[in-house]
């Protein structure tokens, strides 16, 4: 149980923060922007939670938006897993510590394989758009992009989780078919790229 009885400390007024173990760094290191770009787009998947709790949809999609909502909750927890990995070195790792593990990867592409099946094929880069679910997909799905080449750019740096970087590669692809996914739901025509012809 986490018990956060003090919400400011003063502690980091000099530019700097702790990590999980103790180390204090730069609040502008790598490790810090990498583990707090997981956090904006957690806030993003806040608004998918908003959009699916508050749009209205048919009547007939009442499971799949129950499924969607579940499925971002999920999410959500398992990118505070990921900023757990990322908030500590690998030597400062206690064996309860929640991060990544593949079984996540695994039930990512359970879904994406899912969706997909029901999906019509694509035949041009898909526009963000296609309602305020699928909006808010897309906006989240380019912050897990910007989380992923943090990540790498940090593994070139220092050893991270061996499951932050595909979780995070894995995780756009799943939000990219669940945004393909929310327009058949809500019944909302997906915006499709027209290359420019003159």
């Amino acid at each position: 149980m986490v018990r956060l009885n003090r919400i400011y400390t003063k502690a980091g007024d000099g530019g700097q923060t702790r990590l999980v173990g103790g180390q204090k760094v730069r609040k502008d290191s790598l490790r810090i922007t990498c583990y707090g770009t997981v956090d904006e787009l957690s806030a993003c998947l806040g608004l998918v939670r908003t959009a699916l709790e508050t749009s209205p949809h048919p009547a007939a999609a009442v499971t799949d938006v129950a499924g969607m909502l579940a499925t971002v909750k999920r999410i959500q927890n398992e990118l505070f897993n990921l900023g757990s990995d990322l908030a500590t070195l690998l030597e400062d790792r206690h064996p309860k510590q929640p991060i990544v593990e593949a079984r996540h990867i695994d039930a990512l592409e359970r879904e994406i394989d899912a969706w997909n099946d029901s999906l019509p094929e694509l035949r041009s880069f898909v526009l963000p758009g296609g309602g305020p679910v699928a909006a808010n997909l897309h906006l989240a799905r380019t912050v897990c992009r910007r989380a992923e080449r943090l990540a790498v750019e940090l593994a070139n740096h220092e050893p991270i989780g061996e499951h932050v970087v595909p979780y995070l590669n894995r995780l756009s692809d799943h939000l990219f078919v669940m945004s393909r996914h929310a327009c058949r739901v809500y019944d909302q025509p997906e915006p499709l790229w027209e290359p420019a012809t003159t």
